[in-house]
């Protein structure tokens, strides 16, 4: 994670290159799709993403309010997210 291209880091620090579900056409990614991605069609946008917004910042590793509770119990799929985005954090302060 020497080179990280921040245009491309989603609100939950991912990036959608690489990504088979994006690669597929299966996701428009939440960049591209302003969170409307496929992954959240039910409820309409995700959530995550929303709350970035809400907070105006990139990725919620630079949210002041980081880490929450909120957040670490929406990313069930990855159990190192606090640490994931604080390292991304350092990363785009350097």
């Amino acid at each position: 994670m020497n080179h990280v291209d921040f245009t491309k880091i989603t609100a939950c620090g991912e990036c959608c290159i690489g990504c088979n579900k994006k690669e597929e056409g299966i996701c428009g990614g939440c960049i591209e799709t302003d969170g409307h991605c496929e992954e959240w069609a039910q409820s309409g946008r995700c959530p995550i993403y929303k709350c970035a917004k809400k907070h105006k910042i990139q990725f919620c590793g630079l949210c002041g309010e980081f880490p929450c509770e909120w957040l670490v119990n929406k990313i069930t799929w990855n159990p190192n997210i606090v640490q994931d985005l604080s390292r991304l954090a350092e990363l785009y302060r350097e």
